[in-house]
């Protein structure tokens, strides 16, 4: 669909001038597509470009059968962010607040979650078409999804763990879970020598397989053994075992058989979880974490958006070596 950049700019500043001088409060209707036609001599697609152009900003919204009214009268803001995360924990917390930051005053974000349910991703993008200017969202493990992204109106980014198929065709800042946990166990080689087998703990529906493709990658320059397991729920814990756990209740299901059996994290057993807290570094004398930077990528998914061009940015680990090591 081709449109006239300068003409529809007539059918938003209509809107946006009659918003600023009081003359549409919020609920009020617009002129219809004919009307703006008739007034400015424009045609149905300008006339729609305008339309759309004033949804995604969240200034406006359609009702079938009504026509379209004013749904907001904030017109200062320059963006309007649909932001879809996967779900909320602390550490979403802090990207979300980095993010929030870093965008400040200029843009308003509509923070949405997935829950790893595929019917509630395509519903919330569907739903969301047309009423924004840029789309930041978390898709994690979902596959084929690039023709549902490239029908929404607005720019799109990506944001933390999504499938490779999507590298490069939008702008990024995620994780490299392979290389990230290949690079922070060959960095601690000299502490996990003390060790025989290394066993990854995650919930595979979930979680990103590419972090045991990292460790088998270790363990086979290293000669470790290795096994990947879905949960430590009762599960023995063998003297020379690595765990590696990704889930707090796995790390919690671990300490509690180490009492059990009277073993001691870091002398019989070792310990890597992800993500840090700040109670990991308390607990059982401090919990060897690998992150990423959570925060950091709130602030450069805030720096893409202002952008031009596709832009792929790896966020970095960081591996804290503490007693369970």
């Amino acid at each position: 669909m081709k449109e006239n950049r300068s003409k529809y700019k007539l059918v938003v500043s209509h809107v946006i001038d009659r918003i600023q001088s009081e003359e549409y409060q919020k609920g009020d209707r617009i002129p219809s597509i004919n009307e703006f036609r008739n007034t400015y001599n424009l045609s149905r697609d300008t006339v729609f470009a305008g339309l759309r152009e004033l949804m995604s900003k969240g200034i406006i919204d359609s009702n079938h059968g009504v026509g379209y009214f004013v749904t907001s009268t904030k017109t200062n803001s320059l963006r309007n962010i649909f932001l879809l995360f996967n779900e909320f924990n602390e550490f979403k917390e802090d990207l979300y607040n980095s993010f929030m930051e870093a965008v400040g005053s200029s843009a308003t974000v509509d923070l949405y979650f997935h829950n790893y349910n595929r019917r509630v991703f395509e519903t919330l993008i569907n739903d969301s078409n047309n009423k924004y200017t840029d789309y930041v969202i978390m898709s994690g493990k979902f596959e084929g999804i690039q023709s549902l992204l490239e029908t929404l109106s607005g720019r799109v980014f990506l944001l933390d763990h999504f499938h490779s198929e999507l590298m490069g065709e939008y702008s990024s800042v995620s994780q490299n879970f392979e290389k990230d946990t290949y690079e922070a166990l060959v960095s601690a080689i000299d502490q996990i020598r003390k060790y025989k087998r290394i066993l990854m703990v995650q919930s595979e529906e979930k979680e990103p397989l590419e972090r045991y493709d990292g460790l088998k990658a270790f363990c086979n320059e290293y000669g470790f053994e290795h096994s990947y397991l879905s949960d430590t729920e009762k599960r023995e814990i063998q003297i020379g075992d690595l765990f590696i756990v990704v889930k707090d209740r796995d790390l919690v299901d671990l300490l509690k058989q180490a009492t059990l059996q009277g073993l001691i994290p870091g002398v019989d057993f070792g310990i890597i979880s992800y993500n840090d807290t700040p109670l990991k570094e308390l607990l059982a004398g401090g919990i060897t974490t690998l992150s990423t930077d959570f925060k950091l990528m709130g602030q450069t998914m805030a720096k893409l958006i202002e952008a031009k061009g596709v832009c792929t940015v790896a966020n970095p680990w960081k591996l804290d070596v503490r007693r369970s090591l």
